[in-house]
């Protein structure tokens, strides 16, 4: 395609101009903190234009199996512009004042991307982007000589008019543009998305799921060693999770944090961290996620649309400004005791098994804890359920959606994600443990008034942060006893130590019609979305079919 050569032709003028500088991280940090706000921690807060990615927007640029699966008329309209823009941007380029930063993602001897993002500052406080963005990833000068690694390259202009905000992927070359959004989750999923795409054509699955190890002691007294995975979207408890030591206090046992967010899936179990810095939404309850509030509170954090008062004073679970406040957080801030020396995970060999837990949130039927065979996580995988949060598309937050992967951000065919997935389980199928996490709760209605339109009434009886760490403790314990589900074919637990699961009994909250109601419509919802992938092996499909 023409428009990659042009694309390429703009990104290698960018190496060489005149209107690009590469600040020092010294001169970069210093830049950025005269435009925000300093906070009582020590750190700086920052406040931006758009507080969430522009989904509705982004599209993907190349061959046919790049592109997006569906395209909306919001992208229809981009790519029927996308020559027009892309002349304006290449204009536009020469002429504007731009920073340039080099990272590395990854951190191994494998795989480790060199990532390059340019960033105008014709608006000056649009240098905070580039700070933040390098809290992230790790110094470029550090790639290993052996690692394959991909040029990725990602170009902000935030200033750009708001009707044509939208975002460029050229997968194929490594390349994205982020016009009219001064959003750093943007460049976050950016690279990342990028990077993914390159490493499935090196073997690897990219997933959306926190990662850390774990050390258990088993009912017979043994000490079990876990590596454990937390698949979910943003928003449902995925970094709470990855974070928390599930009070795991026994003698021997404890948990080691590598990752909250994306890691490179290898088949022999392994799996490569992608970022030294945490990109977290900051409704944090101290109480309740004691090593996330130590991390917010080092002089290495930064927010970003988090409430600070006059007197710098900062207000976490305030609202005002956005449901969707972040901050990036330096890994290390979880303290030392709680990390591992690695941000990569091991192979299966090395250790007792691997734990993979699907998080959704659902607030009727759902089962707070369900044990999945092969078959079925990777239909769940597929399914991707969840509901939408103000971190993916604000407009929707609190929707039920389903994402593949629970990962917006593939590229290329998901009949393929899925069933890597499966060959994963099932040729490892006596190390790994499979598991659908609920972090919603029981009790909401959902009515269809005479209009059609879905009235929810909220009475929800919601699972807390503490529950559902008991519900990981006593997994990797081994101590929970799982029964059929007559509802969904799965297991669930009788009982766990330390959860009332009778606070979320179905039961309780409807009548024997209502569930059944709901049960038979989620099932048939679930066999008709797993239709629109033909290619998908068939056991994982009949393993949903009730």
């Amino acid at each position: 395609m023409e428009i990659l050569g042009e694309v390429t032709r703009i990104i290698t003028r960018l190496q060489n101009q005149a209107n690009v500088v590469f600040p020092t991280d010294q001169e970069l940090r210093e830049q950025a903190e005269k435009v925000g706000n300093r906070t009582e921690y020590g750190n700086f807060n920052f406040s931006t234009s758009v507080k969430s990615r522009s989904a509705g927007v982004t599209v993907h640029i190349g061959r046919p199996e790049v592109q997006l699966r569906t395209v909306n008329n919001a992208h229809q309209k981009i790519l029927d512009n996308l020559s027009n823009t892309m002349d304006k941007i290449s204009s536009y380029l020469q002429r504007v004042p731009l920073v340039g930063t080099k990272c590395r993602m990854c951190d191994n001897n494998e795989y480790s991307p060199e990532c390059t993002m340019y960033v105008s500052t014709y608006r000056k406080d649009s240098i905070r982007l580039s700070y933040m963005w390098t809290r992230l990833l790790f110094e470029a000068d550090t790639i290993p000589k052996t690692a394959i690694s991909p040029k990725l390259n990602l170009v902000y202009l935030p200033e750009w008019q708001e009707k044509d905000r939208q975002v460029l992927v050229f997968p194929e070359i490594g390349v994205t543009f982020v016009l009219g959004s001064d959003y750093l989750g943007e460049a976050k999923k950016g690279f990342l998305r990028m990077a993914m795409w390159f490493a499935k054509a090196h073997g690897m699955l990219g997933i959306h799921a926190g990662a850390k190890m774990v050390w258990a002691r088993a009912p017979d007294g043994s000490l079990k060693h876990y590596s454990m995975l937390f698949f979910g979207l943003s928003g449902t408890g995925k970094t709470t999770h990855s974070c928390h030591d599930h009070g795991l206090v026994g003698e021997g046992e404890g948990v080691k944090i590598v990752q909250d967010d994306m890691v490179l899936l290898n088949c022999d179990g392994s799996a490569l961290g992608t970022e030294r810095g945490f990109y977290l939404k900051t409704d944090i309850y101290p109480e309740h996620q004691p090593l996330i509030y130590r991390a917010v509170k080092g002089c290495e954090a930064v927010f970003e649309n988090v409430m600070v008062d006059y007197t710098g004073k900062v207000e976490l679970l305030d609202d005002t400004l956005t449901g969707n406040g972040r901050g990036v957080i330096q890994r290390a801030d979880l303290g030392e005791e709680y990390i591992t020396d690695s941000v990569n995970l091991p192979p299966l060999s090395d250790i007792d098994g691997m734990v993979i837990a699907f998080i959704t949130r659902r607030n009727t039927i759902v089962p707070m804890a369900s044990r999945l065979t092969a078959e079925q996580a990777a239909a769940y995988f597929m399914l991707g359920e969840s509901i939408e949060t103000s971190a993916g598309d604000p407009t929707r937050a609190g929707e039920s959606v389903r994402v593949v992967g629970t990962n917006p951000f593939i590229i290329g065919s998901e009949e393929d994600e899925g069933n890597w997935f499966y060959d994963f389980l099932r040729n490892n199928s006596n190390k790994v443990q499979c598991y659908l996490l609920n972090t919603g709760g029981s009790g909401e209605i959902v009515e269809v008034d005479d209009r059609g339109c879905k009235v929810i009434k909220q009475k929800v009886t919601r699972i807390e942060i503490p529950e559902m760490a008991s519900i990981i403790r006593n997994i990797v314990r081994g101590t929970i006893e799982w029964v059929d589900d007559p509802n969904f074919g799965t297991r669930v637990a009788r009982e766990i130590e330390g959860v009332n699961l009778e606070r979320f009994n179905p039961e309780t909250y409807y009548t024997g019609g209502q569930i059944k109601e709901m049960v038979d419509r989620l099932n048939k919802e679930r066999v008709d979305y797993l239709a629109r992938y033909p290619g998908l092996k068939r056991k994982i499909v009949d393993s949903i079919k009730r």
